[in-house]
């Protein structure tokens, strides 16, 4: 079994910290508050073996003991992963229960599901299925180890949870008053895109599951303030795919979607024109070298070619094309490129649209999207 201070990625060249999960510290949270609870002492750390099999040996924090609960927290690190959760106190109040079983429930900065389509029923608590197993047996531990035949009630408590929730994807989701309690082996792992992977795939089915099978997509809020202030589309059903374009296509194809209406402005969705479907700079750039050669397909002369090769900027490349007067053509023959690559990655499974647009010259062109605009027309 690794210790917690053993564990850590290589990412980029550096070494990188291992952390765990708000489920973990729940967990430990639980577990401290039952021991002191059958124990009748205070204690100032617990350990706890998470399902990745590391063990975590964490401080018992803020503890408050009465006759009937004990009440104590246990801090969260997220390692060298920048997890907006990171530091904050996790609490847990523990009480005995008549039932012989384990009540598991949120309190304050806990999110509450009011929305169908995730992992726990609407009204509960987001305190996920794996928190919530480790919860459990880590109070079953104390109370084997105390021979206390009883159950337990356990609420999970989070101060900052309400706050912090504006900066996730839990408002999207349906979560409201509070952040998730998350994690399936226990650890975070720094860096990773299996996080971000998962709650895309969290909300496109949850969309799916409230729809008719037409998903809208952005690749974040640039396209989402576009669809709702220029188109005038309900953007509350909208999927912001990061950099993800075509594992969130993958997705919508292996998940039964009918269609997707893409809208994103040209600095990313340029591109997809090239086949790059991680737009993330680090993996692939090739935006001046596909403006160029749809330029040239437009009948560009040599001169704009290497103009446009030496543009810093894709807005750069926009303000020569549209000097020479060739935007319309070249945006034509962009989103065609674009398209076609599109339907390539999702095998011709899905009715696909484009948006294409910018900062500075608006809507650029559209392929395909006139009828599923209206899917998702605002109400007047």
């Amino acid at each position: 079994m690794k210790h917690i201070e053993d564990c850590f990625v290589v990412h980029r060249g550096q070494k990188l910290r291992c952390g765990y999960t708000t489920g973990s510290c729940a967990a430990a949270a639980a577990k401290a508050a039952a021991i002191m609870l059958l124990s009748n002492r205070e204690i100032d750390c617990v350990t706890l073996q998470t399902p990745a099999d590391v063990l975590l040996e964490l401080d018992v924090l803020d503890i408050k003991r009465t006759p009937d609960y004990v009440r104590c927290a246990i801090q969260k690190d997220a390692g060298d992963d920048p997890d907006v959760t990171d530091r904050i106190m996790v609490y847990a109040r523990v009480s005995k229960s008549a039932e012989q079983k384990v009540l598991i429930d949120g309190g304050i900065g806990v999110g509450r599901v009011t929305k169908p389509g995730l992992e726990q029923k609407v009204g509960s608590a987001a305190i996920n299925r794996v928190p919530r197993l480790m919860i459990q047996e880590a109070v079953e531990e104390a109370a084997d180890e105390y021979s206390y035949e009883g159950g337990f009630q356990v609420l999970i408590e989070i101060p900052d949870g309400a706050e912090l929730a504006a900066k996730t994807f839990n408002p999207r989701l349906g979560i409201e008053g509070g952040i998730s309690v998350l994690g399936t082996k226990g650890i975070v792992i720094p860096m990773s895109e299996e996080a971000l992977l998962s709650s895309i795939e969290v909300e496109l089915e949850q969309r799916l599951l409230q729809g008719d099978g037409y998903l809208l997509m952005t690749p974040g809020n640039y396209g989402e303030d576009f669809l709702r202030d220029e188109i005038r589309l309900d953007v509350t059903k909208n999927i912001r795919c990061s950099n993800f374009i075509g594992k969130t296509l993958d997705m919508a194809v292996n998940k039964g979607a009918k269609a997707v209406l893409l809208t994103g402005h040209i600095g990313k969705l340029i591109k997809i024109g090239a086949g790059i479907m991680d737009t993330h700079s680090r993996n692939a750039d090739a935006r001046a070298e596909e403006m160029a050669a749809c330029a040239i397909l437009a009948g560009a002369d040599l001169d704009l070619a290497r103009a446009l090769l030496k543009a810093p900027t894709t807005d750069a490349m926009l303000d020569i094309i549209s000097e020479r007067g060739m935007l319309k053509p070249v945006m034509d023959i962009l989103i065609e490129r674009i398209y076609a690559a599109l339907r390539r990655r999702s095998m011709e499974q899905l009715e696909i649209g484009i948006i294409l647009f910018s900062n500075q010259y608006g809507l650029l062109a559209e392929k395909n999207a006139d009828r599923l605009k209206e899917h998702f027309r605002c109400k007047e």
